[in-house]
């Protein structure tokens, strides 16, 4: 296959995806974890851990395929799946902490990109390899995740969990709120609240499916659509956990997962850290105003709080459903607020996350866009903005918590101000970018003949 066939941009991004991916093989191999090169290749013949990741990789994948082709690979999938499973059972073999699913999807990504090569030439070959591309993306993002969140325990010992609740003080401690509120609600609200969180990649391909569905009718994808905005958070957003660690409210001032161990239907996600909390006050009191200082914590839960990311997720399925159906707009705002919700209440998140989670997304979803527009000079202006923003929220939470704590009821809606003119300036600029509609010339009327 010649270089030239494929668009620079692509094998730029494929350059760094493997090199990074290859740089956490590395690093998690010196803790003594399995990268995410290598629990991707297990899940080749092994149980998979992500059975319906593998299936939405799949999903995306058969995009560029033909209706006739999309069937073959689903029967392919699902056959490959039985004969393991039967080979499982044969040899007594137990799925433990996988599913007995996904292997299937894995080999049927990997075929298409194998016939790309082999059976397919020119822009067939390109947009076959696109399609098994982006398939692998999602996968491998699920498990650089996996290892990413593994690293930031094991790299930084120290939590700045203190600086970022009294800055919450400014916004009223909503995570103590909604808590409390879902703690009421039981079992019903917990578990509702739970299976919207912990299907938001679902929700995401779902969306990016309906984006890309003529991909397979006009041979080529959409200069921009949900899951390139997925993979850039993805790729950025956990390099703040190591600059800025947080493990959140449960963890840091309550039991963690012990607390809705008795109304989960799921076993607790985390080993119990209660004797690693400040205190149990989660979600009865809010913290103490004291002054701020670094806590030690395990080794084992993630610094992953700051910024959210399940926020910066949802509010780019937001974003992308604006356009959509009606159907689809209700589903992306249920899947925003669902997931505030639930970042808050499982004590998982302060509320200052949330904002730069916001904001986080916002710029990124600017800068792409102004990426594809060939740098608008207005597009650059907005992305500047939120990542000053975005820093100027992160200073504040770091080295001015105090302040923002002491006068909140200045400092609380200055936050809110400061996230809702990233979102005005989005929207503004956006909008000036969206061709508008031309109306139709009118008929000149013909004067009567008296």
């Amino acid at each position: 296959m010649k270089l030239r066939q494929i668009p620079r941009l692509w094998v730029v991004a494929g350059i760094v995806v493997l090199g990074f991916l290859v740089a956490l093989e590395f690093a998690a191999r010196r803790y003594g974890l399995p990268g995410p090169i290598t629990s991707q290749a297990r899940e080749l013949w092994c149980p998979p851990k992500s059975g319906p990741v593998l299936y939405a990789g799949m999903a995306l994948t058969m995009v560029v395929l033909t209706w006739r082709q999309r069937f073959v690979a689903i029967g392919v999938a699902i056959g490959v799946d039985v004969a393991f499973f039967l080979v499982r059972t044969a040899f007594g073999i137990e799925v433990h902490h996988g599913h007995p699913f996904g292997n299937g999807a894995l080999w049927v990504i990997l075929g298409c990109a194998v016939l790309a090569v082999t059976r397919r030439t020119g822009p067939e070959r390109v947009l076959l390899l696109k399609g098994a591309g982006l398939g692998l993306l999602l996968v491998a993002g699920r498990k650089t995740g996996d290892t990413w969140l593994f690293i930031t325990a094991k790299t930084r010992p120290d939590v700045l969990d203190p600086y970022v609740a009294l800055a919450d003080h400014a916004l009223g401690n909503p995570s103590w709120v909604m808590g409390r509120i879902i703690t009421a609600t039981g079992k019903v609200g917990f578990n509702f609240l739970d299976v919207v969180y912990g299907q938001l990649a679902v929700a995401a391909v779902l969306v990016a499916l309906y984006q890309l569905r003529d991909v397979a009718r006009a041979r080529r994808f959409p200069r921009h659509h949900l899951v390139r905005t997925f993979l850039v958070i993805g790729l950025l957003g956990p390099a703040f956990y190591m600059v800025f660690p947080v493990v959140g409210p449960v963890f840091a001032y309550g039991t963690g997962t012990e607390h809705w161990a008795s109304i989960s239907l799921w076993a607790p996600k985390m080993p119990p850290s209660a004797h690693w909390a400040v205190a149990d006050l989660w979600p009865r009191t809010p913290p103490p105003l004291t002054a701020p200082h670094t806590i030690p914590f395990d080794g084992f839960t993630p610094r992953n709080c700051m910024p959210s990311l399940h926020t910066a997720w949802a509010t780019a399925i937001f974003v992308h459903t604006r356009r959509g159906p009606r159907a689809l707009r209700i589903a992306g705002a249920f899947w925003l607020i669902a997931t505030l919700c639930a970042t808050l209440g499982f004590g998982y998140h302060y509320g200052v996350d949330l904002i730069a989670g916001v904001v986080f997304t916002l710029t990124i979803e600017a800068a792409l866009r102004t990426y594809d527009r060939g740098g608008d000079r207005s597009g650059i202006r907005l992305t500047a903005y939120g990542a000053a923003v975005f820093a100027a929220l992160l200073v504040s939470y770091r080295w001015l918590p105090s302040q923002l704590a002491e006068y909140r009821w200045a400092t609380g809606p200055l936050l809110l101000l400061l996230m809702t003119s990233v979102i005005y300036g989005y929207l503004r600029t956006v909008s000036r970018w969206e061709a508008k509609p031309v109306p139709a010339p009118q008929p000149q009327r013909q004067p009567e003949l008296l």
